[in-house]
């Protein structure tokens, strides 16, 4: 297993928790954003493993504001995260996976914001609904190489990138990642020939927050 992650020091004691469990983990810096460095990454990965059986399209990015507030290069920063980011690594992972025996799967973590919308969160809806369309669209065009892509809808998360920017939440409504860890591990197990486009993965108490 390889993490990924912009800051290497989260990748790394990911990776070290997981050696903990028994789990062959190794860690990886990277910037989804940037085209190169995807390429770099999955190829740097196959000539290490041999193949890729799994790719997870789990990287975002958000700013909280107003339309009239809201950065250009901001927007631009979230679109290359959330949508360009995935869009690069599935095109180069399943150009590795059709060329291997078994194929393999994409897991891309959408969001309920690729379902609703709610004030301020513009390009991040705008990229998870995106991200959304394109794993629909990679489910149609690879299934038939062998290659599953599967979108996972989560709903709210009991994580920093929600509580760090909204600190008033009620962490009661939101889910265990975990359960969100488990959908994935679902979709990655299910036999051949089996093959989940979309998966909805919701807290007990789900809102409509915000």
């Amino acid at each position: 297993m390889v993490l990924a992650d912009l800051d290497p020091r989260q990748a790394d004691e990911q990776a070290a928790s997981l050696a903990a469990a028994d789990i062959e983990a190794t860690s990886m810096p990277l910037d989804v954003s940037d085209p190169e460095r995807c390429r770099l990454a999955i190829g740097r990965i196959e000539q290490r493993f041999g193949r890729l059986d799994a790719l997870v399209n789990n990287a975002a990015t958000d700013v909280t504001a107003p339309l009239a507030e809201l950065a250009v290069n901001d927007w631009l920063r979230i679109l290359h995260t959330n949508l360009s980011g995935p869009f690069v690594l599935s095109k180069y992972a399943a150009d590795c996976m059709a060329r291997q025996a078994g194929g393999g799967h994409i897991v891309n973590i959408a969001s309920t914001a690729s379902k609703r919308a709610w004030p301020n969160a513009s390009a991040y809806h705008a990229s998870k609904w995106g991200l959304l369309g394109l794993s629909h669209a990679l489910h149609a065009e690879l299934r038939g190489r062998g290659i599953r892509v599967c979108a996972i809808v989560a709903g709210g998360m009991r994580t920093p990138f929600l509580l760090e920017r909204f600190p008033d939440l009620d962490v009661e409504r939101l889910q265990d990642p975990a359960h969100v860890a488990r959908a994935i591990r679902y979709v990655l197990e299910q036999p051949r020939g089996i093959s989940i486009a979309e998966l909805t993965v919701l807290p007990e108490r789900e809102t409509s927050w915000p």
